[in-house]
């Protein structure tokens, strides 16, 4: 998810250094070396999740500055994309929900904020697919599937990042009907990464398919199912978000609680590998299914 500042920041030192050293170094070759080694970073899994939260706001902005000169670079845009995503959602609009309780207008503070954030992040990646592809949102507002653009291998990740944010912000946003009007482009997103590559994420871009099934109007809720249990299985078990996203997507609307909670436990069971590029998604989703597990009496 989202490294620590102090990582972050030698690296950095030793990317400038390394080109000072060896001369006069163009301005342009200095920044997109910078930009190569923040879109590395914000790949570096971390699991201190209170550290996590300290650091993203340094990453963020500094990634995010450096984008905007370099803003052709895809991997450094699906970074900062997937960074301010996973930020709304694990620190803002999470917290929202616990905050809800006990302060609503405070919740509804965060969870504008949160959209904001969302909508930040869904701009980055849409103007990135863009700049890769010219007339790619024309393409994919397009009634004809023919003119639907298509997704190169290495364009898959920032269109799951383009597509989650897009949902995000789209969820929280109900009041607006103009935001609220673009979710069939942002499912159509999905749909086009997941047609390119199915498996992205270990699951994570099936998952999100999954939701956006219950979500859409028109959804089929046993197509829903097949693509919940389906992302399960490309995790092969080691990711919370997946069961978690069946939980919320599936259990929780058709009244099962008692699935809802087996799926939480299995969520909370997780052991992960201190490597796991899954260890900060699965910590976030650990706090959550607990957090769900005693709010269950009142969500059933």
């Amino acid at each position: 998810m989202i490294a620590p500042a102090r990582r972050l920041a030698g690296l950095l030192l030793a990317v400038l250094a390394s080109l000072l050293l060896a001369g006069c170094t163009p301005r342009q070759l200095v920044v997109g070396s910078m930009a190569d080694a923040l879109a590395g970073q914000g790949r570096v899994s971390e699991n201190d999740l209170e550290l996590a939260r300290d650091a993203a706001p340094f990453y963020l902005k500094l990634s995010e500055s450096v984008l905007q000169q370099q803003p052709g670079h895809l991997a450094l845009a699906e970074s900062v994309a997937g960074g301010f995503t996973q930020y709304a959602y694990a620190f803002v609009a999470s917290e929202a929900d616990r905050l809800e309780s006990v302060d609503s207008k405070g919740a509804e503070r965060m969870r504008q904020r949160a959209a904001r954030l969302y909508q930040r992040a869904q701009r980055h990646a849409v103007n990135a697919l863009e700049l890769a592809n010219s007339g790619f949102v024309r393409r994919l507002a397009s009634s004809q599937p023919e003119d639907w653009p298509r997704l190169k291998p290495e364009e898959v990740g920032l269109a799951y990042w383009a597509a989650a944010s897009w949902g995000g912000w789209i969820s929280l946003s109900k009041d607006d009907p103009e935001v609220v009007a673009d979710l069939p482009l942002a499912v159509r997103l999905a749909q086009l990464a997941w047609a390119s590559d199915p498996d992205w994420g270990q699951g994570s871009l099936t998952s999100l398919l999954a939701s956006f099934e219950v979500a859409r109007p028109g959804g089929s809720p046993a197509r829903a199912l097949a693509l919940f249990d389906q992302a399960i299985a490309q995790s092969a078990g080691r990711s919370a978000g997946a069961l978690l996203a069946k939980a919320e997507g599936h259990a929780q609307p058709a009244g099962e609680r008692a699935l809802f909670e087996q799926l939480l436990r299995q969520a909370l069971a997780i052991k992960d590998a201190p490597d796991s590029p899954l260890a900060m998604q699965n910590e976030v989703m650990r706090r959550r299914a607990a957090w769900l597990l005693e709010k269950a009496d009142d969500l059933f």
